[in-house]
């Protein structure tokens, strides 16, 4: 049972380091382009803070994962809890790190155009439908 227990902290742990990739590029990005607009003496758009913390639900999504693997953890499935939460969270993480990279694009669209927004969220929400489902599926496969 030991061993699925770093399956239940890893299911968290990778999912918020994603979390923090994602949200830093985007938010390196948004800074970028709000600099730009300053610079150009256009109105910095406030909502490009959407964007950057658009990644960070991927932590929370991995917070319930967790939370499913502590109830469902014995001594006859840890193996199956430790892969969950290991590639659970991985995939979590993979895509909050890359729904940062779309938000930094996003973010330096928006600035420059001061169009698009609602194009913009829906190719986030795409990035994180893969989080959701990881999350979904494994919460049932547990």
């Amino acid at each position: 049972m030991d061993i699925g227990l770093l399956g239940i902290g890893a299911a968290l742990a990778l999912a918020a380091c994603g979390s923090a990739i994602g949200a830093g590029t985007a938010g390196m990005a948004a800074v970028g382009a709000w600099k730009k607009c300053f610079a150009q003496n256009k109105p910095a758009p406030f909502t490009l803070i959407a964007f950057v913390g658009a990644p960070l639900t991927q932590t929370i999504y991995g917070y319930i994962l967790m939370n499913t693997l502590v109830q469902a953890v014995t001594p006859d499935n840890s193996w199956l809890i430790l892969g969950a939460g290991i590639f659970g969270g991985l995939a979590m993480g993979f895509s909050a790190a890359f729904q940062g990279k779309a938000a930094a694009s996003a973010s330096d669209a928006l600035a420059e155009t001061g169009k698009g927004f609602g194009n913009y969220i829906m190719v986030l929400g795409l990035v994180e439908t893969v989080a959701l489902f990881v999350m979904v599926f494994l919460m049932g496969l547990v």
